[in-house]
């Protein structure tokens, strides 16, 4: 379905603009993720740092007929336009905000979306003006909710996606 001022679409859920400075994910009738746990995944991280991307609230639109999770919007930056001493800077910072999230127990898990599924890689990772962010919360998981085995499980394969981004982003 096409919505006005559609950003992007995901398996699960469409992301809309609501305005210059708030965006919407889409949850409509049955979607396969949790817009309560998302939520609170999302005030969580904002809790420890700004990597990520900021809620705002919980809404329902009657026309749409959607519950509507809202946060801020982000507008993206083309990295390759900027020399590797600047990325170089931006990923360094990322790198500790989001060593800071898992010490706090979060982790984004989405960072390299699996090769099975569409999208770009690193598509929730977004140079902004104000640096490096994450986007996309839906399968990140909290520490106390997951427990530590999976919860060590899944910072292993992060730190590797970690890697790869590092190499993707400053073109190595």
């Amino acid at each position: 379905m096409k919505y006005l001022h559609q950003l992007s679409t995901g398996a699960n859920n469409t992301v809309i603009a609501l305005s210059e400075t708030e965006v919407a994910k889409l949850f409509i009738g049955d979607t396969r993720s949790d817009i309560g746990s998302e939520a609170e995944k999302m005030k969580f991280a904002n809790g420890i740092n700004e990597l990520v991307v900021h809620f705002i609230r919980l809404d329902y639109d009657e026309k749409l007929e959607a519950e509507m999770l809202v946060m801020e919007r982000v507008y993206p930056i083309d990295y390759r336009a900027y020399e590797i001493e600047k990325r170089e800077l931006w990923y360094s910072v990322f790198e500790d905000e989001l060593i800071e999230l898992h010490k706090a127990g979060f982790v984004h898990r989405d960072i390299k979306r699996p090769s099975n599924l569409d999208g770009l890689a690193f598509d929730n990772v977004l140079l902004t003006d104000t640096g490096l962010r994450l986007i996309d919360v839906g399968i990140s998981a909290i520490k106390t909710q997951v427990g530590d085995k999976l919860f060590a499980k899944y910072l292993e394969t992060e730190r590797a996606e970690m890697q790869e981004f590092k190499e993707y982003f400053l073109n190595r």
